[in-house]
């Protein structure tokens, strides 16, 4: 059984070159006779966890693979919300907004990295003035 679904971004800083980068992941928790289990995906394909050495996304700029750390995380409701939310009935599911069939993929790489930029050169700046000690 599905005990929670979230949407969480993972930020990752390669110790090799310094560059920051995040990755949206989507994850479910869910319980069975077996105990309590997390599912890591992107893009609906299955990905072992961010959060281990197994998961750790590769450097885009030198490929050195680093263990993410939670940044953000938006829970997924799960079951409808209370009385008086905002809802609209489904009559025909096969005709239900059809446009949603064909709309491209939101991919996890396509949202914007706040500040990456300014950290990036604050980092650079460190690793200089630290080299230069």
């Amino acid at each position: 059984m599905i005990t929670e679904m979230a949407l969480e971004r993972v930020e990752f800083t390669c110790g090799r070159c310094w560059h920051d980068w995040s990755i949206d992941y989507d994850v479910q928790q869910y319980s069975d006779e077996d105990g309590a289990w997390e599912y890591f995906s992107r893009d609906g394909i299955p990905v072992p966890s961010p959060y281990t050495p197994a998961g750790a996304s590769p450097c885009p700029v030198c490929g050195w693979h680093w263990v993410g750390r939670l940044r953000a995380r938006r829970l997924i409701p799960a079951a409808p919300g209370p009385v008086g939310t905002p809802r609209e009935k489904v009559t025909d599911a096969p005709r239900h907004r059809p446009e949603r069939r064909g709309a491209p993929l939101l991919h996890s790489t396509a949202h914007t990295q706040p500040e990456q930029f300014e950290v990036d050169a604050q980092r650079r700046e460190q690793a200089s003035a630290a080299a230069a000690d």
